[in-house]
């Protein structure tokens, strides 16, 4: 299935949610935790931030469209969006090497994503 780059408006929107040091931090946290997510407990107290500072972050990356968020149980599980991601480099990168295809190699691709 071949990746639909997002538009130049939704980029912008990704880009200023990421731009921000304790919302970078808070993505980079759902990504190492994978497709399993992690609860705003588990994100605040690995970032060391406030939980309601912490909700307002995640619903700015929600908005970007780089987190879901699932209830389950009492709780919220939030993910990073693998896809969004994905289509966010893609776009960034869609005319490198001069407009030529590049060749991925197993360094710059992540074969569980």
């Amino acid at each position: 299935m071949e990746t639909q780059l997002p538009d130049e408006a939704s980029t912008v929107r990704a880009l200023a949610a990421l731009a921000q040091a304790q919302r970078l931090r808070a993505f980079r946290a759902l990504v190492v935790a994978g497709p399993e997510g992690l609860t705003p407990g588990a994100i605040a107290g690995l970032l060391d931030v406030a939980p309601s500072a912490l909700s307002f972050h995640l619903k700015e990356l929600a908005h970007a469209g780089l987190v879901t968020s699932e209830p389950r149980g009492r709780n919220l599980i939030y993910r990073a969006s693998f896809g969004q991601m994905t289509a966010l480099l893609a776009y960034l990168t869609e005319h490198c090497c001069q407009g030529a295809a590049c060749e991925v190699t197993e360094a710059t691709s992540c074969s569980t994503c």
